[in-house]
Formats: structure tokens, C-alpha cells, sequence
């Protein structure tokens, strides 16, 4: 489990360095911006969240491992 705020910094920076590489690079980009919202979504409707899966099992920014 990672604390809430770890995981809404990741989601968005990630949505706003997806909105600046599809305006600036190539619009493809805002494909990202759209996943990171259907996760976020997703995430809010089954507690279920890959970043925190994968925060958790690299022990990074105090998550641990998701228990089964």
C-alpha cells in the first residue's frame, strides 16, 4: 500500500507531461493522458492501481507490497 498523496503526484505529473509532449511533440501523446485517466477511474472503482503494485514491490516512497 503506498500513502494517497504519492500516488496523486505520480498521476499528475504524468498527466502533465503527457498534455505538454502531446501539444509540443506529437498529439499520439494524449493517448497516454487518456489511460492515465480510464486507471485512475478504474482504480476508484475497484481499489485496484498498478502504480501501487509496482511502487510497493520496489519498496519506493514507503509502499509495501500488496497482501493476497
Amino acid at each position: 500500500m503506498c500513502p494517497d498523496a504519492v500516488i496523486r503526484r505520480f498521476a499528475g505529473a504524468f498527466v502533465l507531461a503527457s498534455v505538454a509532449l502531446g501539444t509540443w511533440v506529437h498529439p499520439a501523446w494524449f493517448a497516454f493522458t487518456a489511460f492515465v485517466g480510464f486507471n485512475l477511474v478504474q482504480s476508484s472503482l475497484t481499489g485496484f492501481c498498478p502504480l501501487e503494485r509496482i511502487l510497493g514491490r520496489l519498496g519506493w516512497f514507503h509502499c509495501t507490497p500488496a497482501h493476497r
